[in-house]
């Protein structure tokens, strides 16, 4: 902070007012000043003495948060000398505090175990812990905390402290792990029925096996077990004691996954669990939906963990399928809520039943899926006096699409072909009512794809009566059948007899409000599936198209109506493609130039990203088949539209979301035609460089990049294409050498590095020999250290692909000037390259970005193996080999072994797992 420590007079005035501050100016004030009192060296002092006074409840949160937040971020901060102090005065802040307010402790206890877990020279804090308090009844509370938050922490993201003391720190753990359920037994022995300290005891209990440290032979004959489930038979047990018994048993249950090597734990919990059934049968009929959650909970973790056990001996010992009574009993429950806790165990026993594909075992397991599968279809019921169509974004709404995605998943077991025909009898023969009929409609267009539409004759039968109903059904009924309708598209393929009726269905759906967005979407399934077929319809079609207006359409059905009439009019001949494309065009460019016609009174023109947005799905879906020679068809009308677009751009260029679509517009139409877009090479190129200028929107480079794919490979654009690159890279350069401007333009990064990759693909001699290639590089070496998951993937890529040009020898004549290029450049950059590679991925990259890492360094040995091998050990000997805690982050023999790993790796992928193992060391 600047003008030296502040006095603690004001730092009680800023947390007032961040506290009780009627005027929320004030409060952002006093946020962003205590924000850098946090950053600052200061922090720590300060934070120590308003703990000591222990003014108010306010001031104390604020210090005991600082001190957490300090230790877990800045804790190379503080000289090691420090450290002892700093820990027997967080100790006796949090007995002084314990009384003043739990989220207290609950902060000083997360500085304490943070600490403990940073401090290499605080030996068996478990043990000095519980050696200094466990006699005061009093201190148990913050005890429990800081034993709680302990194992809760070694995982933790905001602690970077290495693999090798992670290992150190849980063989600690687990030696002292029974001692610590030892404590917790006594614990409950001594505090009688306190609830709140029952609470405490679970929630530690929990969290020591999560951290997977227990011995479960010892808790299997534990006392706390026993009162685990005792809690949870009971009916007067209270729902917040309630909750933590529940989470604490399926902590436990997730604890043994490994079923075989913790049979004596696994045994007691499986009996243990299933004494609860009667409980879940108090719970449902006191109608108390927390407690019947919590039973849904952990019988379905029962099953999840027994789920191996049950699939290799059903009936038999663990695997007893009592376990999936339990959880359709759950299933039966009539709140939807309790059934969807098991889907995911649902879906995961489908799978394994899939890849195992035994047909003797799939027939024990067919009889729970039908019932479940029955339980569904009830769930999926509307309320009878529901009115219009059904919501599909509400709760319930996304409730119905799981059951769909999971009816899907699971209907290989009872068969879709006998699973649709019982549906369908149920509508024949009954007479059920409309909430009936729509849920299992709504089941029926789940399955329908996997039906094998040849030669059906049941669904031949459920397409003619679906296009009879008449339209006095309730509106939820027709919605849901042209759902139906449109999932068997594949049928009228096959029955092209059936095609008139169904669009004379849809067509009546398309013209009422309600119902005019589920018969688009119908439509386009059709058109896709059925393109030859409908090529017969396409004037029909264009009339939609021509009026999409009149219809009561969503955003998205429109375009997905112009997709399907798209990819119709692409089956036409080719001599009626052009004047159709033409008139599918030109409803949207009418519409453009009435835009662009329009003076608005504020100066500011109507947003065209409607128009351009059909325009951009026309040209993508309009894909036909044209030999060597011919003219492109839809050549003609994007030359035609190109000055409308040109100025649409033009009008709104300052507007990055218009802007984006225009670009998006444009690559289509130039993907549509390729080098048929010649003509509009010079005019667009020159418009994208003189906007970019001024506004620097990242799209531009996007449109750059299929510029350079298209027409990289044309000896006369390479040219051109290179003016290009450079006049665009000016302004990118200058935005991202702001500061922090790699972290806040993730966009232009990725855009930039999608740009200078295709170049390396399609001309890598004209980059190469560019003077423009040393600053690209040098900004992909800076961008390397990038978390962005789009951004750093292009810059990896564009590495990579770079120097494999100078590695794959594809007997082109320019292999040798790319060889002798690549080496250039690697002298140049290359132990840049390797130390900064190491640095990333060590600090600052997450996991998943390895590959990409491990694929460049992959290049780089293979272009010159002896060269890398030194570049690697001069950048492993820049790493830090200790923490500020003074653990030992990576050894001689670890750094020696991982050069090795690496530098005599056969394949890309041997680098991959060196890489993974060796940056544990520094998470």
């Amino acid at each position: 902070m600047e003008g030296g420590k502040p006095n603690l007079a004001l730092v009680y005035q800023a947390v007032q007012a961040l506290y009780h501050d009627p005027d929320p100016a004030g409060k952002e004030r006093a946020s962003v000043w205590l924000g850098e009192l946090q950053r600052s060296m200061y922090a720590w002092e300060i934070s120590d003495q308003l703990l000591q006074l222990k003014q108010d409840v306010e001031s104390c949160y604020f210090a005991a948060q600082t001190m957490k937040m300090k230790i877990q971020t800045s804790f190379f901060e503080l000289p090691p000398e420090t450290h002892n102090a700093l820990r027997d005065s967080l100790l006796t802040h949090i007995q002084n505090l314990k009384d003043l307010s739990p989220i207290i402790v609950t902060q000083l206890a997360l500085a304490i175990a943070d600490l403990a877990l940073q401090m290499a020279s605080w030996k068996g804090c478990v043990h000095t812990l519980i050696e200094k308090y466990n006699n005061d009844i009093s201190s148990m509370p913050f005890l429990i905390e800081i034993l709680t938050v302990l194992p809760e922490e070694v995982h933790s993201r905001s602690l970077r402290i290495g693999a090798n003391r992670r290992t150190e720190i849980i063989e600690d753990l687990a030696y002292y792990s029974s001692t610590v359920v030892t404590l917790l037994t006594t614990c409950v022995e001594k505090t009688g029925n306190d609830e709140k300290m029952f609470i405490k005891v679970f929630r530690c209990l929990g969290s020591w096996f999560n951290l997977g440290v227990l011995d479960s032979n010892f808790m299997a004959s534990n006392q706390l077990l026993m009162v685990l489930f005792q809690v949870l038979q009971r009916d007067e047990t209270s729902t917040n004691l309630h909750e933590a018994a529940s989470d604490c048993v399926c902590s436990a249950l997730y604890a043994i996954e490994n079923v075989d090597t913790n049979m004596a734990l696994a045994l007691q919990l499986f009996q243990g669990v299933l004494t609860l059934e009667t409980a879940y049968h108090m719970a449902v009929a006191r109608e108390d939906l927390d407690k019947v959650l919590n039973y849904c909970r952990i019988f379905t973790e029962l099953c999840e963990t027994f789920l191996e056990t049950t699939v290799r001996s059903p009936g038999q010992g663990m695997g007893d399928l009592r376990t999936l009574e339990l959880l359709l009993i759950c299933a039966g429950h009539p709140q939807y809520e309790v059934v969807e806790i098991s889907f995911n165990f649902w879906y995961r026993l489908g799978e394994h039943l899939y890849k195992i594909n035994d047909a003797a075992l799939h027939n024990i397991f067919r009889p729970y899926i039908q019932r479940l599968l029955h339980c569904l279809a009830r769930h999926c019921q509307l309320d009878p006096d529901h009115e219009g169509i059904p919501e599909d974004t509400d709760d319930f709404g996304e409730f119905r699409m799981r059951v769909s995605d999971l009816v899907k998943d699971v209907i290989f077991l009872v068969g879709s072909m006998e699973c649709f025909s019982q549906l369908y009898s149920t509508l024949k023969e009954g007479n059920p009512s409309w909430e009936v009929t729509e849920a299992v409609l709504f089941i029926m267009a789940a399955i329908a794809k996997s039906v094998d539409p040849e030669n059906n004759p049941t669904l031949s039968e459920v397409l003619q009566q679906v296009v009879l109903l008449p339209e006095s059904v309730h509106m939820a009924v027709r919605y849901t059948s042209i759902e139906l309708v449109g999932e068997m598209s594949e049928v009228v393929d096959r029955n092209p007899r059936f095609l008139d009726p169904v669009l004379n269905y849809l067509m009546k759906g398309l013209r009422e409000k309600p119902l005019a967005s589920a018969a688009a979407k119908a439509i386009h399934n059709i058109c896709s599936v059925c393109r030859d077929h409908m090529a017969q319809h396409f004037q029909g079609l264009l009339d939609i198209a021509r009026s999409l207006d009149s219809f009561a359409l969503s955003t998205e059905a429109a375009v997905g109506l112009l997709k399907g009439t798209a990819l119709v009019l692409a089956r036409l001949p080719l001599e009626k493609i052009a004047e159709c494309l033409s008139d599918l065009c030109a409803v949207q460019v009418m519409a453009l130039k009435k835009l662009l016609a329009e003076e608005s009174p504020n100066g500011k023109s109507a947003d065209p990203t409607v128009w351009l947005d059909r325009l951009a799905v026309i040209f993508r879906h309009t894909n036909p088949i044209v030999e060597n020679g011919q003219t492109h068809p839809c050549q003609k009308v994007i030359q035609e539209i190109w000055p409308v677009l040109s100025e649409t751009l033009n009008t709104h260029q300052a507007d990055n979301r218009i802007v984006e679509r225009c670009c998006r517009c444009l690559r289509f139409a130039v993907r549509c035609v390729g080098k048929g877009s010649a003509s509009l090479l010079q005019p667009l190129v020159t418009q994208m460089v003189s906007v970019y200028q001024v506004y620097p929107h990242s799209c531009f480079l996007y449109l750059g990049s299929i510029l350079v794919d298209e027409y990289g490979m044309e000896e006369g654009c390479r040219q051109g294409l290179l003016d290009m690159l450079q006049a665009l890279c000016m302004p990118t350069f200058q935005l991202l050498e702001q500061q922090n401007g790699l972290r806040n333009h993730p966009d232009t990064v990725d855009d930039l590095f999608r740009l200078a990759t295709r170049f390396v693909q399609r001309s890598p001699v004209t980059l190469l020999s560019s003077s423009i290639i040393v600053h690209i590089i040098q900004c992909a070496i800076a961008a390397t250290s990038l978390d962005h998951r789009d951004a750093n993937c292009s810059v990896m890529k564009f590495v990579r692909d770079l120097i494999h040009t100078g590695v794959a020898n594809d007997h082109e004549e320019d292999f040798e000037v790319r060889k002798q290029l690549i080496g250039q450049a690697m002298e140049q950059h290359g132990q840049q390259l390797i130390t900064q590679l190491m640095h990333s991925c060590c600090f600052c990259l997450p996991p998943y970005t390895l590959p990409d890492v491990a694929e460049v360094l992959w290049e780089v040995m293979v272009f010159d193996r002896p060269t890398f091998c030194r570049w690697l050990e001069n950048a492993l000997k820049g790493l830090p080999k200790e923490t500020s805690g003074g653990a030992v982050t990576v050894t001689h023999k670890q750094l020696t072994d991982f050069h090795k790993q690496v530098t005599s790796a056969e394949e890309c992928k041997q680098v991959c797992w060196a890489i993974r193992e060796f940056t544990r060391l520094f998470r």
